[in-house]
């Protein structure tokens, strides 16, 4: 890609809060502003609440109908739930 482009994308995700930088004179190194398990947070809200309708329920049967998840799975996810565990 085009440094111009590469620029751009960088800005972006700073703006949003995902990059930060630090400035070396002319140049710059970036580095993630949150953690991988912060990011799968707010990527999987936006997920579920632009095409589930805000709802979990909706998202999980989905992959259930195009059995993209198993019943051992999905029996894993109602334990993970009742004991609590992430």
């Amino acid at each position: 890609p085009h440094y111009n482009t590469l620029s751009s994308l960088i800005r972006l995700l700073e703006d949003k809060g995902f990059v930060s930088h630090k400035a070396y004179g002319n140049t710059h190194e970036y580095y993630p502003a949150i953690s991988k398990e912060e990011y799968q947070r707010v990527y999987m809200s936006d997920i579920v609440e632009t095409y589930f309708e805000k709802s979990y329920k909706n998202a999980v049967s989905f992959f259930a109908k195009e059995q993209n998840i198993s019943i051992q799975e999905l029996k894993e996810i109602i334990e993970m739930i009742e004991t609590g565990k992430k």
